[in-house]
């Protein structure tokens, strides 16, 4: 049985505006020390054609598109720096930039801040289909601007059949 795996890591800081919206959340494409993906869901230039110039500005960075149709199983992890928030946010959204199906939520989380260091991890389950991306969005409360410190984003599919 082959699993199709794309496992997504930053530590590049990245400002999500505030007031209460969602953010998708980007990664580079540039492999690095956790980041792989064998199957080619994570790729600078998109099935549309679009190339990404720049990851860290353009939302499509966010964007992994499943390779097979499957049974998938999202892992994220987000590390927030300190804001003036009452609530941070995250969801997994399939095509949130309406490129192919239409934007569709799940497993979206709202929760207050904890003592300490903010940093949330998350897993859900569900069905992906090539030509629809998945991402994982994040926001908050906050008056301004607040950066997420470190994110990562796993896609894991068991391949319809199998």
């Amino acid at each position: 049985m082959t699993v199709h795996v794309c496992s997504l890591k930053t530590d590049s800081p990245q400002s999500i505006a505030g007031g209460g919206g969602y953010s998708i959340v980007r990664f580079p494409y540039a492999v690095g020390a956790e980041s792989y993906d064998p199957h080619g869901m994570h790729e600078q230039q998109d099935p549309h054609g679009y190339e990404v110039r720049d990851w860290q500005r353009d939302e499509r960075s966010g964007l992994v598109w499943p390779a097979v149709e499957g049974w998938a199983t999202l892992t994220s992890l987000i590390y927030w720096e300190a804001g003036d928030y009452d609530e941070l946010r995250d969801r997994y959204v399939r095509d949130p930039l309406g490129l192919s199906t239409g934007a569709d939520s799940t497993a979206t989380e709202h929760r207050p801040p904890s003592p300490g260091i903010q940093c949330f991890h998350k897993t859900h389950q569900m069905f992906v289909h090539p030509g629809t991306p998945v991402a994982l969005l994040a926001g908050h409360t906050a008056s301004k601007s607040v950066r997420i410190t470190l994110a990562e984003f796993k896609l894991a599919i068991v391949p319809e059949g199998i």
